[in-house]
């Protein structure tokens, strides 16, 4: 069993999502109308994938409908009144006052969407993608990107300069680019962070400053940015989210816990909830009396890529949903133990490959080598194939979880459908979606690293 952890942007929310069972209509970036009957209530409100805290409000989510490809990445408008949901295909869904200025859903983009960022007046917003391009809507301009410039550390999080003429882009090393007006305070650019990516950046109000976040809790302060503190020591951290002067900040881990630091408000959190949630970011309602946490699992999803149709691909996305059989760990896939691999095996025997129905991911690897069908974790991988978790080659004994990839991007990032995964929806583990993440960085976006594929 595990967590998705997804990565957090300025005011934005990034988020592995859940996907649902196959036969639901696709959504790939239309507009979408707000919930019928407004706010629902200030307060703790969980309703499809949105849980809000003080002055925050529910304003409705896709949770409803399948749509083509992961949410990623949320973010509020000026007013609080309302947000945006963006997909790793570009595709984006409003909510409350929120207005739809367009989208990248209907283009073939060469690397996941990853992050958004409103302008100062809600009249339009930016994406940008993990390769550092980045898309202007609405009263958004562009003023530049990394799309252009060879590099292989991906671009985490974008932030807007308070008049709307800039922004700086962030990426997992620290680097810190600036466009348009937005200025250079300094980055951890120069320190190789592998093991502690930065995973979130958020602006100081007045633009003379900005936080860089790693996934072990540093905060680090540059320009005007005061220095609050870290929460170092917790699970990874996946997110920051500002308080209107300045002089605070929330910082929430995957697991759904929430610190605060300065003159931020201690508002409510998922830090005794049991199960926990996979969180995957906080945003913060204006006033600093209000946030919204996402849970990474609720939104539903439905692989639409041209390259995602393998037939593994197929029967494993039918599965997508809380898990089926008598509760536990029982399932349709095997006897009632840890039934990821169980699934996985399932799903390629039910597609035509003929492989055993194993219950151990290094059974599973060790059938491979046998067969001739191992490959190394740098080999790229396609849909339909097995991914492996663990330590392995050298030992297979720490195995703890495997998937089918379901999705390959351009650039080499990957979806994948896994089963006793999550929790996901009711705390039960369920057959969910994962991605995108790069292969060779699954420890940082999954706390375990990838050791194997498995080619049918």
């Amino acid at each position: 069993m595990r967590r998705t952890v997804g990565l957090l942007l300025p005011g934005v929310l990034a988020v592995a999502g859940m996907l649902a069972l196959a036969g639901v209509p696709v959504l790939a970036g239309e507009p979408a109308a707000a919930a019928p009957g407004g706010p629902r209530g200030a307060g703790l409100f969980h309703d499809g994938g949105v849980i809000a805290y003080g002055s925050a409000h529910f304003f409705g989510s896709p949770a409803s409908s399948a749509l083509a490809a992961p949410v990623v990445a949320m973010a509020a408008t000026p007013d609080g009144q309302g947000y945006w949901l963006v997909g790793a295909d570009g595709g984006v869904f409003h909510y409350g006052d929120a207005g739809y200025y367009g989208s990248a859903g209907a283009q073939h983009l060469y690397a996941p969407v990853v992050a958004m960022a409103p302008t100062p007046d809600g009249h339009g917003y930016w994406l940008v993608s993990s390769d550092g391009g980045v898309f202007a809507f609405g009263d958004a301009r562009y003023y530049g990107s990394r799309g252009e410039v060879a590099h292989d550390v991906a671009v985490v999080g974008i932030a807007a300069t308070p008049d709307g003429h800039g922004y700086w882009l962030v990426d997992q090393n620290g680097g810190v680019f600036a466009f348009g007006d937005a200025h250079y305070y300094g980055s951890l650019g120069a320190t190789n962070l592998h093991s502690n990516p930065v995973v979130a950046m958020a602006s100081t109000p007045d633009g003379r400053g900005y936080w860089v976040v790693q996934g072990g809790g540093e905060v680090h302060p540059y320009g005007d940015a005061p220095r609050l503190g870290s929460m170092r020591g917790h699970p990874p951290v996946v997110g920051i989210a500002v308080t209107p002067d300045g002089h605070g900040y929330w910082l929430v881990c995957n697991n759904g816990e929430v610190d605060a630091f300065g003159d931020a408000k201690y508002l409510g959190g998922n830090n005794h909830a049991r199960p926990r949630p996979p969180i995957a970011g906080i945003a913060a309602g204006p006033g600093g009396q209000g946030y919204w946490l996402l849970d990474a699992e609720d939104f539903p999803v439905r692989f639409s890529h041209p390259d995602a149709q393998a037939a593994a691909v197929t029967v494993a996305a039918s599965q997508l949903g809380p898990s089926r059989g008598g509760g536990g760990l029982c399932n349709p896939y095997g006897p009632c133990e840890p039934w990821c691999a169980l699934f996985a095996t399932w799903a390629w025997e039910r597609a035509g490959v003929p492989i055993p129905r194993f219950a151990f991911v290094g059974s599973v690897f060790d059938w491979a080598v046998a067969h001739g069908r191992a490959l190394p974790v740098r080999a790229h991988p396609r849909p339909g194939d097995l991914v492996l978790y663990g330590t392995g080659p050298q030992s297979v004994a720490s195995s703890p979880h495997m998937g089918v990839v379901a999705q390959v991007w351009p650039d080499g990032w990957v979806d994948t459908i896994e089963g006793d995964a999550g929790p996901g929806p009711g705390g039960r583990t369920s057959v969910l979606v994962n991605g995108p993440f790069p292969p060779l960085q699954s420890y940082l976006f999954n706390g375990m690293p990838i050791y194997a594929f498995v080619a049918p």
